[in-house]
């Protein structure tokens, strides 16, 4: 495969840069930088900005307000995105049930939602999983009852990332017992400040309180809620499993921990010769360079098919699979890399603004509570070997 930009696509990528450059808050591009904590409006602000520029959404059709542009200009835009430390936009609007609704929803739900979706101005999250019901998604067992015009939601859902800043969640219900699992789930888009909603934080190994469960009693959603056919939910919720998981790959940010991973292991120590010099962890870093290298031709590959209108496929989850161990290992030869100042964690010092002496390296405060983030990569989406299982089923016929 030819990498070569074209000199049309050189001027773009120079277009991104210098538009990055020259509109990313100072504040937002040290926080993203520095792995401190965002906050919402940190999110909203960078999207409000790129709405205004047209380049919300890249892959969304022109005619619903996207940019639909080529394989190669998302690529490109993406590496600049993290090259510029940009911190990203939430995707379960933009990147899961967006192209659901625009795909599969009615003219009514494309004109209720995809505007504000686009601009920013709601946020969503995504109710799939349940306890019990996780990689085995269709065993979940939220139930929705039509009562008159409205279904009745009971239930819960867990892991809601998001969810205290959502003003709307995607949620799969149970319509029907009869048949297989599968045959009986629909699609339901619901209002976060419905009556009967409660969201409770799980704390999280790193200290952080991003998942969620979220409990449903009795809560009243509207049957125009509902996206396309009763109990054809699954045909909708797999059409979104696979945009999920192959963003979750995260080329571009990975390459970026690479490059200030490769900075790290270089700097002088007072203890002897740079980490770099080491000629194990050399490898270590080429070892994982290689897979990434891989990955990327990998997922270009999938671009230039959804290019000619093949969808992504089971094939997907390699980038899935893929993806997520570079990330863990990226993390974990980072705390290496970082040594003695990895394991001090001050909750304190993820916050903005925060002046007490630093610890070590600036980025140091933040690599344990990434590394135990990190962990859980390979779990959401679809676990690492349920995709495994995808592949050997669907692609390999095994």
């Amino acid at each position: 495969m030819d990498l070569q930009f074209s000199e049309e696509h050189v001027a773009f990528q120079r277009e991104v840069r210098e538009f990055i450059e020259a509109n990313l808050p100072t504040d937002i591009r040290e926080k993203v930088s520095r792995g401190l904590k965002l906050e919402k409006d940190d999110i909203y602000r960078w999207h409000k900005i790129l709405y205004a520029k047209g380049w919300a959404a890249p892959h969304w059709p022109t005619e619903h307000g996207g940019c639909e542009w080529d394989p190669v200009r998302r690529y490109i835009f993406n590496e600049e995105l993290a090259r510029g430390h940009c911190p990203s936009l939430s995707a379960f609007g933009l990147m899961m049930v967006g192209p659901v609704i625009y795909t599969f929803g009615s003219d009514a739900q494309k004109k209720t939602y995809l505007p504000k979706i686009l601009s920013g101005e709601e946020f969503w999250c995504q109710g799939y999983s349940e306890p019990g019901a996780g990689s085995d998604l269709a065993s979940l067992q939220t139930k929705a009852t039509r009562d008159g015009d409205d279904y009745i939601v009971s239930g819960q859902k867990t892991w809601t990332t998001s969810a205290p800043w959502a003003d709307r969640i995607f949620c799969l219900v149970r319509t029907s017992s009869e048949g297989k699992p599968q045959e009986g789930i629909s699609f339901l888009l619901i209002d976060m400040k419905s009556p009967g909603i409660e969201v409770k934080p799980i704390i999280t190994i790193d200290g952080g309180a991003e998942i969620n469960n979220t409990y449903f009693d009795s809560v009243r959603v509207p049957i125009e809620n509902r996206v396309g056919e009763e109990n054809k939910g699954w045909t909708y919720a797999k059409f979104l499993l696979g945009n999920e998981r192959s963003g979750i790959a995260r080329v571009g940010a990975s390459k970026a921990r690479l490059r200030r991973l490769k900075e790290i292991a270089a700097e002088e120590k007072s203890s002897g010769a740079p980490l770099i010099e080491d000629a194990d962890f050399r490898r270590s870093i080429a070892e994982v360079e290689i897979k990434l290298k891989s990955l990327e031709f990998t997922e270009l590959r999938f671009l230039m098919a959804a290019a000619q209108g093949n969808g992504p496929g089971a094939e997907v989850s390699m980038l899935k699979i893929r993806g997520t161990e570079i990330q863990q290992d990226l993390t974990e030869l980072s705390m290496k890399a970082m040594g003695m100042y990895a394991h001090p964690y001050v909750p304190e010092s993820l916050e903005y603004g925060w002046n007490e002496d630093p610890i070590g390296p600036e980025i140091a405060p933040n690599l344990s509570p990434s590394y135990f983030n990190v962990r859980k990569t390979s779990i959401y989406g679809g676990t690492n070997e349920i995709q495994k299982n995808i592949m050997a089923k669907m692609v390999l016929g095994l």
